[in-house]
């Protein structure tokens, strides 16, 4: 009994560790497939956090914008505020604020 209990504890804690809780970090965010070359099924949101790239559920790239406009997201890498929580391998997004496109010159 002691076992089960032990390992149960170990995959609870596991879990729990595996949801990283983001709140208001600037982040790069744009098109998984156009700007970040992830592997995917057409033009879906993602942030660049760390090194690392996470496609978003909550979001969608045309919320902000024409996403193949020429400064949109499957064209430009923007920085955003974005809270949320990394589950496994997806940013579940409670806000992004994209920030204001740097001027180019």
């Amino acid at each position: 009994m002691k076992k089960v209990f032990f390992i149960a504890f170990a995959f609870v804690s596991f879990a729990v560790s595996a949801q990283e809780k983001i709140k208001d970090k600037v982040v790069e965010v744009s098109c998984g497939e156009c700007q970040f070359h992830m592997k995917g099924k057409g033009c879906d949101m993602a942030i660049r956090m760390d090194k690392k790239t996470y496609f978003v559920d909550g979001d969608k790239l045309d919320k902000h914008g024409d996403a193949h406009a020429d400064d949109g997201m499957c064209n430009a890498i923007r920085e955003a505020k974005v809270s949320g929580e990394i589950v496994g391998d997806r940013f579940k997004a409670t806000s992004i604020e994209l920030l204001p496109a740097k001027k180019k010159g």
